[in-house]
């Protein structure tokens, strides 16, 4: 680790040293072009060569940049391109200056005049390579207008000054004027590239160098079209006032590969919006054009009318497709979630609405998907909100290549997305569509240095009836991602209406209100004399429809929506009630949320009072994940409680994480170990062996064991001589209702 610290301390310190020279050799050489020293010649002399070791610094930083292994992929191969072109301008200048300065000759086109034509196609490649942030088809065609808008008011600049002259002048023969136009006419093609990357949305890993390189580009157009225009009108001489423009585009090139190198060492990955200058890049682009064809208004001649009138035409059609273009994105602003481009929360409802409104017809049907990422919290926290953004627009990208186009895609906020189908001939298209989104998104995202894995739970539901309104159908999509979510994740599920646990709910709270929940009781024996020594209550939801519920099938409901409280409540004051005539304790379930409330012990206390029974005579059964973690006031709870007399009892123990240890610093009277443990205690050394191991434990820390699921006459046999204290199970006594409880406790040999 420190030498691959070293290692890239030393290339900082190498492109620093570079970067450094280079700013001081042109600052030099400034300094000396402006006190006019030396003849004419050694200007040329002079220009020429400092042109070479700027060139061999970018060059060479180009490719410390490209080869940046915490560059994103595509910028690496953008860069690899862009490296390519800085090489041509290298070889150019190099030969330029041995042609001019050693050689002493300037014919045209020289070897160096191709090297600088070869630079055109190879940088716009490079600079169209740089990668973006994702866009819609609407994104793409506005921004191939914008840059068409800039580049048709570059070509009529660029007719006026040198394109026309060029043409216009009859001594010079095709092909000489072919390659003059040339260079013009590939700062024209880098304009284009330019625009591209100033109005289009980056990544601000390469956003920062990309504006660096724009401006570069923009230095030696300027320097290129006043070349030629000084050639046109007398001749051009090196070291004259355009190779400023040159050697700044120079130096420029240097800082942009240097920055890039330092975006990737800092690895800051963040979708980056256009700077609100590039907003305005081609109106200003059409005032130029426009500035320009009233100054020659009144110039004779052919060659500036001609060029600049079909120039005229074709920035005005381009303006008015503009302006179409921009009523629309003015319409789309306020229903277009800005991250991923996808409809936002109030267009999904009016598109809802407008599905809703419409009436049902034969062998179609409409479905919303409702998509929840798992696991995005975790990555958030860990990576941060540019790796969560990542992952969302990565999300959304996936959501619209899973879909057809006509579908509707949103994002509602967060990490939640909706998707509305509508026009489908039957459910198993819907399924089919909400697998591929799932496959979609099982496919990782590449964040920097990092694979981020992400699945989603998706929720489906179908309009099935015309009184069925766009926020019930989304409600409904809702409760079926929420069942996908506690079935394992990763999945799809369709909505029913037994699965509305807001329906589930309030029919819940209605059962307690209107008494349709009873207690059934299950005796817990002492194995040394077979004597009852506590009755626990069990809660049963006798359901009008489905019958008797068990707890399994309604208490994490309760936990979930809150009404584990009211049920709570019930379940321990009935159970207060009726153990008046019980002759042992009454032992009653006490939920983590229960546990939690600050209130609990004026609750037992107020429930004791109204029913009068002693807290002598009631056990609290507390589940052994609600004991953990042990704060001050969990224990201040548990030991207002031992003072009411209730003796606390710890439920399920060994499904959980507590340790016999931790209940030493419990209030706490009596383990009862969960039936996986003891189920096998008959049959298996092992869990014979475990369960001896935890009884002697508990009785080492001065706790009564119970037994549960105590089934058959051996596993009895085996607890009681392994010396456990109580049990419990079908194998002894079933949970019974109030009235076969009351008969058995009535029969002296049954009891």
């Amino acid at each position: 680790m420190g030498e691959a610290r070293s290692e890239m301390r030393g290339a900082r310190d190498w492109g620093s040293a570079v970067t450094s020279a280079s700013i001081v050799l042109l600052g030099a050489y400034l300094c000396w072009y402006a006190t006019g020293w030396g003849s004419e010649w050694t200007r040329t002399v002079v220009t020429d060569v400092v042109y070479v070791p700027l060139a061999l610094a970018f060059t060479a930083l180009a490719v410390r940049a490209a080869a940046h292994r915490r560059l994103d992929r595509a910028a690496r191969r953008a860069w690899w391109v862009i490296s390519a072109a800085f090489g041509c301008q290298l070889v150019a200048h190099t030969l330029w200056m041995l042609d001019e300065v050693v050689l002493r000759r300037t014919t045209f086109p020289s070897w160096a005049d191709f090297w600088f034509l070869a630079f055109v196609p190879v940088m716009f490649a490079g600079l169209l390579l740089l990668p973006g942030a994702n866009r819609r088809h609407r994104d793409h065609v506005r921004l191939a207008v914008d840059v068409l808008t800039v580049g048709a008011s570059a070509f009529m600049v660029f007719w006026y000054l040198v394109l026309g002259p060029i043409f216009a002048e009859r001594r010079t023969d095709l092909i000489t004027k072919l390659l003059t136009v040339a260079l013009p006419v590939g700062d024209l093609v880098l304009v284009l590239a330019v625009s591209t990357v100033v109005l289009r949305r980056s990544t601000r890993a390469v956003q920062g160098p990309a504006s660096v390189l724009a401006a570069a580009i923009v230095a030696f157009v300027i320097a290129d079209v006043s070349y030629v225009y000084i050639q046109l009108h007398g001749g051009f001489t090196g070291g004259d006032w355009p190779d400023m423009f040159w050697l700044t585009g120079c130096l420029l090139l240097v800082l942009a590969a240097d920055r890039q190198y330092r975006w990737a060492e800092h690895r800051e990955i963040r979708v980056e919006r256009r700077v609100a200058g590039a907003t305005w890049l081609p109106y200003g682009a059409i005032v130029i054009a426009y500035g320009l064809l009233g100054v020659v208004a009144g110039v004779q001649g052919a060659y500036p009318v001609g060029g600049m009138v079909v120039g005229s035409i074709a920035l005005t059609g381009l303006v008015l497709l503009r302006q179409v273009y921009a009523l629309k994105e003015n319409e789309e602003l306020a229903v277009t979630d800005p991250l991923t481009g996808l409809a936002n929360r109030a267009l999904v409802n009016e598109r809802l609405a407008v599905v809703t409104s419409q009436p049902i017809r034969a062998h179609r049907r409409t479905a919303v998907l409702l998509i929840d990422l798992d696991r995005f919290k975790p990555i958030n926290d860990a990576y941060g909100h540019e790796a969560g953004d990542a992952i969302l627009v990565a999300v959304g990208t996936a959501l619209l290549s899973s879909v057809r186009r006509r579908d509707t895609v949103g994002r509602l906020g967060g990490d939640e997305f909706a998707v509305i189908l509508e026009d489908l001939p039957d459910q198993a298209a819907a399924e089919a569509t909400a697998q591929r989104i799932l496959d979609a998104l099982r496919l990782p995202v590449v964040f920097g240095e990092h694979l981020l894995s992400v699945e989603a739970s998706v929720g489906l539901a179908f309009r099935n009836t015309a009184t069925v309104d766009g926020d019930a159908l989304l409600h409904q999509a809702d409760v079926a991602m929420y069942t996908a979510k506690r079935a394992g994740r990763g999945r799809f599920a369709v909505y029913a209406p037994e699965l509305d646990g807001s329906a589930r709910d309030a029919g819940l709270r209605r059962a307690i209100e209107t008494g349709r929940m009873v207690l059934h009781y299950q005796p817990e024996f002492a194995l040394a004399d077979n004597r009852i020594t506590a009755i626990e209550a069990l809660v049963r939801w006798d359901h009008p429809t489905h019958g008797l519920l068990m707890p399994e099938d309604f208490i994490d409901l309760a936990d979930e929506t809150g009404a584990i409280a009211q049920l709570g409540d019930w379940v321990l004051r009935t159970a207060c009630r009726e153990a008046l005539d019980f002759p042992c304790r009454v032992a009653v379930n006490v939920s983590a949320r229960q546990l939690a409330q600050p209130n609990l012990v004026t609750s037992v206390a107020r429930i004791l009072g109204e029913t009068g029974l002693p807290g002598g005579r009631l056990t609290l059964e507390l589940a052994e994940g609600a004991l953990l973690p042990i704060d001050e006031h969990l224990k201040a709870r548990l030991d207002g409680l031992c003072a009411l007399g209730v003796t606390l009892s710890v439920d399920d123990f060994g499904l959980g994480h507590a340790a016999l240890n931790v209940l030493r610093d419990l209030p706490v009277s009596t383990v009862k170990l969960h039936g996986s443990l003891t189920a096998g205690v008959h049959t298996d050394r092992a869990a014979h062996d475990l369960a001896a191991a935890l009884v002697a434990a508990g009785h080492a820390l001065g706790l009564s064991v119970v037994a549960e699921a105590a089934e058959h006459e051996a596993q009895v046999a085996a607890l009681r001589a392994m010396g456990c204290d109580r049990a419990q199970g079908f194998g002894l006594c079933p949970p019974l209702s109030r009235t076969r409880l009351d008969e058995r406790l009535a029969d002296p040999a049954r009891a």
